[in-house]
């Protein structure tokens, strides 16, 4: 029988776990990644290629696994435009700001307007554990 897939939310340091609690809390739907980033794993707790139907098991930056969610859709973004859904979905209050995380969380990224990135959806579906 084939395990679930695997995620791991990256903050902004090594103990940032924020992204994960934001999911757990139901407030982050949506992450975003490039393109060459999403389709290759990780790492044992990173599948990539993540698809909608996948049942997705969320693990903490200590590997505890924290929730289990559903991804519902996945579709291609330009960096010139970030559709409402995508930076609402990511708990940000604009595009623009959207886009400032973003280019300081990839520094090693030419974000330009036409650089594509995958935005993958996904609901919660169980609360294994929540963060303290």
């Amino acid at each position: 029988m084939k395990r679930r897939k695997r995620l791991t939310f990256w903050g902004a340091d090594e103990n940032d776990d924020s992204l994960a609690r934001s999911v757990i809390e139901g407030r982050k739907t949506v992450t975003a990644d490039t393109v060459a980033s999403y389709y290759r794993p990780y790492g044992e707790y990173g599948d990539g290629s993540y698809g909608a139907g996948d049942f997705i098991e969320v693990y903490d930056l200590k590997k505890n696994l924290r929730c289990i969610i559903k991804a519902t859709k996945v579709y291609h973004i330009r960096f010139g435009h970030i559709p409402e859904e995508v930076w609402r979905g990511e708990t940000f209050s604009s595009e623009q700001e959207f886009k400032e995380c973003h280019i300081r969380c990839m520094p090693d990224v030419d974000l330009h307007d036409e650089f594509e990135l995958v935005t993958l959806h996904f609901e919660l579906v169980e609360v294994i554990a929540c963060l303290p």
